[in-house]
């Protein structure tokens, strides 16, 4: 696969496509970040509102990939992933466009939906390569198109003060950025490339058939204490939208009475959501239908994937969003310099994430490289946590590299795994999981957000406490990854077909992938 990974036909062609089409969903879902401290001056708003922005940017994403994830199994990836492209110019533009904070609020949190991306190509990518390379497949696809968190880095501060034509703040001195022409041509790229995809994928090869649920309303599960796990499960993807309300609520965006009316509807968005999964599943609650052993999976194993997707998946948005500040306030340096260096830890994506999918199709046990790439992650984050303005730069820099690889390369074991679960919900599935991601996203950004105020007892937020708030934000997210990689090595099972030739029944398919396709059909409609 390696030696064949330059091409540009066949499988490969969907791959650098698909990878390049996530590669600019994350540049543009995190196009504030270099451009945030700009942001923030030119606004006049308080640490706790910028920090709010960045929950906000991924908030919605937790119920946009459980939707994506469904349209996926329905409709396929090249729509969906077409659609998802276009849209990003619509809040892009709105944000660039907005006069005050509230503005800014309503056009980040529909920016999120933008996050959902992931989740099309896991199952266009597993389409196209067998169990034994998926590994690599899908960590290259998300690893390469992760790095557009980098990218936007890199890019932005750069091209945002070119288009202020060098112009100063002159209160301060420093370079003023056009982000407002930066994020708004961030989203109009987008839409083009949206384009463009949707006339150069097709779903599946030719003559393969694309598996589907009888019905995506929810996910489908083979026993009935899988369905009731599943209803627990679901619980904090609605829980956490709870907990961004009331912090929305607490940096005066609105009152009680809307708090507890957003409440009221997440509550009837999770009995929507109960109710959907249960007219899957009725038949088997009803005791109508039994599922044969070799057609039943465990929903365990999906909980536990999800769990290791919030440590290492959730502290990366975690990490992107305030990485950039961070270096800028530990050692003084300007938004430019801080935000390319801090670029070096989503940089990592290149190698990082392939290198986990890759580690986890050669080792010969996706369970084992999974526990020890989290655990990695813990003591990375662990030490990260001691990181101050005495420490020497390129150290702090080595380590936080060093730290990215183990994060990123536990996200493609993970998603090693996720497509080996039941393909013909593996949108749901990857829908689920890559959702878990941003509740923990905004599980630690929250967190994050309050530190200050917590340290401080409610006072002055002095560069001390603030240091110190970011001890206790690597720390905890260590300790978090220390518990999860227990949990794998104990919990986590192999899956069935790890290394095998094709994926879950496909054997059964191939009789017909060397018969004839009738004349005027389109093989890509074969569904």
């Amino acid at each position: 696969m390696l030696t064949e990974l330059l091409s540009f036909r066949g499988r490969y062609k969907i791959l650098h496509m698909t990878w390049f089409a996530f590669f600019l969903s994350f540049f543009v879902w995190f196009n504030l970040a270099p451009l945030a401290t700009q942001v923030k001056a030119d606004f006049g708003l308080e640490v706790s509102q910028i920090r709010t922005l960045a929950i906000c940017n991924v908030a919605l994403t937790v119920p946009a990939r459980i939707i994506i994830g469904m349209l996926l199994d329905r409709f396929g990836p090249r729509i969906t992933y077409s659609l998802l492209l276009i849209y990003a110019a619509i809040p892009c533009i709105t944000f660039a466009s907005a006069q005050n904070f509230t503005q800014l609020v309503i056009s980040r949190l529909a920016l999120s939906i933008v996050g959902a991306g992931f989740v099309i190509g896991i199952r266009m990518v597993a389409e196209w390569f067998p169990p034994k390379e998926i590994g690599l497949a899908e960590g290259i696809y998300g690893g390469w198109g992760n790095f557009g968190s980098a990218g936007a880095a890199l890019t932005l501060p750069t091209i945002g003060a070119w288009l202020a034509f060098g112009a100063l703040n002159p209160q301060t001195g420093e370079a003023l950025l056009n982000w407002r022409v930066c994020i708004a041509g961030s989203g109009i790229l987008a839409a083009l490339y949206g384009v463009l995809y949707f006339f150069n994928v097709q779903d599946h090869p030719p003559g393969k058939v694309y598996q589907k649920p009888k019905n995506a309303r929810g996910l489908e599960v083979t026993s009935i204490r899988d369905f009731w796990f599943l209803m627990l499960m679901n619980l904090p993807l609605s829980g956490i939208l709870g907990v961004l309300a009331w912090r929305l609520k607490k940096v005066g965006l609105y009152g009680d009475n809307i708090l507890y009316l957003v409440w009221t509807g997440l509550a009837a968005l999770y009995l929507f959501q109960a109710y959907n999964c249960w007219v899957v599943n009725k038949d088997l609650l009803l005791g109508k239908k039994q599922y044969p052993a070799k057609d039943r999976y465990n929903f365990s194993q999906v909980a536990i994937l999800e769990l290791t997707y919030i440590v290492n998946f959730g502290s990366e948005l975690a990490v992107v969003s305030m990485l950039p500040a961070f270096y800028e306030g530990t050692f003084s340096l300007n938004k430019a310099l801080a935000g390319m260096i801090a670029a070096s830890y989503a940089f990592m994506n290149l190698m990082s994430r392939p290198g986990g999918g890759l580690i986890s199709d050669r080792l010969g046990s996706r369970k084992n490289t999974m526990a020890v790439l989290t655990a990695g992650m813990g003591i990375g984050y662990m030490i990260m946590g001691s990181v101050n303005g005495s420490w020497w730069l390129p150290l702090a820099i080595l380590l936080t590299m060093a730290c990215s690889f183990f994060v990123q390369a536990g996200e493609g074991s993970t998603f090693a795994i996720v497509p080996l679960v039941k393909r013909r919900v593996t949108g749901q599935i990857a829908g689920n999981v890559g959702a878990y991601g941003n509740v923990g996203a905004v599980a630690y950004l929250t967190i994050f957000s309050l530190l200050p105020e917590w340290l401080s007892g409610g006072g002055e937020q002095t560069a001390a406490v603030i240091a110190q708030s970011n001890t206790v934000f690597f720390q905890m997210m260590g300790i978090a990854a220390l518990i999860v990689a227990f949990v794998c090595w104990f919990f986590l099972k192999e899956p069935k077909g790890s290394f095998a030739e094709h994926h879950e029944g496909e054997e059964d398919d191939s009789v017909n992938q060397g018969s004839e396709i009738p004349v005027g059909m389109n093989p890509n409609d074969i569904i």
